[in-house]
């Protein structure tokens, strides 16, 4: 089985790429990942890092089982990544989502050729999962009748109380760090769905999920299609992802 995983050259979520990639991999299966540009990509450093986060750093770094799994996943596979261009939806079983908030992401949100491969995924009913800012490159692909691919599909996502709660703490520190455009991600996912009902926001999130505590994530899965809403609901999501691949082969 082989696995695309798309992700911005820069700036994404270090934890929600990381920990299914690991997954993946330690089960046998075959991780390709791409970017908007190819070659090298790399985590957003804020959220790796945490320098900048101040007092809030224990609430929005990526936890230490993120980061260090992170640096497998950057050693092992971010070192030249594919093109987008060059990619064929035929040659994977699956397509992973992970997401990112900061700038530096825009350019995969709002990449052409990207949504030409979600689309034909879904066309082709293979397992698309994704995660946090990566539903929005999701709701942006469209089917051949101009609605998006999540039309008549039930989904989550980044939460607009989970974005604001981010911002407001962040705001006089970071600025629009943590709003990566002025509508919030439920606003945008939630325009291009059937119904505002098919857009699940979960249980607040107390507490992160963890390798030996996955029960504690919130995810929706709609056929061969799965969603979460960001690094804490990861490891659900990524068990969610395998056994989805596993029972299909």
């Amino acid at each position: 089985m082989k696995v695309l995983l798309a992700i911005p050259n820069q700036d994404f979520d270090p934890t929600e790429a990381a920990v299914p990639w690991k997954l993946l991999t330690e089960a046998g299966i075959e991780v390709v990942v791409a970017t908007p540009e190819g070659g090298p990509a790399a985590a957003d450093p804020i959220v790796l890092e945490g320098k900048q986060l101040g007092l809030l750093r224990a609430l929005l770094q990526a936890d230490a089982n993120g980061r260090r799994v992170y640096r497998e996943f950057h050693a092992s596979a971010c070192s030249e990544s594919r093109c987008y261009d060059e990619l064929r939806s035929e040659d994977f079983d699956a397509l992973l989502l992970p997401g990112g908030h900061a700038p530096k992401t825009r350019p995969h949100l709002e990449s052409e050729p990207l949504r030409r491969l979600i689309s034909e995924f879904f066309a082709a009913d293979k397992v698309v999962a994704a995660v946090c800012h990566g539903v929005v490159a999701v709701a942006r692909a469209r089917r051949p009748d101009g609605k998006s691919v999540l039309y008549g599909r039930k989904t989550t996502a980044l939460t607009e109380a989970m974005e604001l709660f981010a911002w407001n703490l962040t705001k006089k520190r970071l600025g629009d760090y943590y709003r990566t455009y002025p509508q919030t991600v439920q606003q945008e996912v939630t325009q291009a769905l059937q119904s505002p009902d098919d857009f699940s926001c979960g249980p607040r999130p107390f507490l992160r999920d963890t390798a030996s505590k996955p029960s504690r994530g919130f995810i929706v899965e709609d056929g061969n299609y799965i969603s979460a809403r960001y690094p804490g609901d990861i490891h659900r999501f990524s068990h969610a992802l395998l056994a989805k691949l596993q029972s299909s082969h």
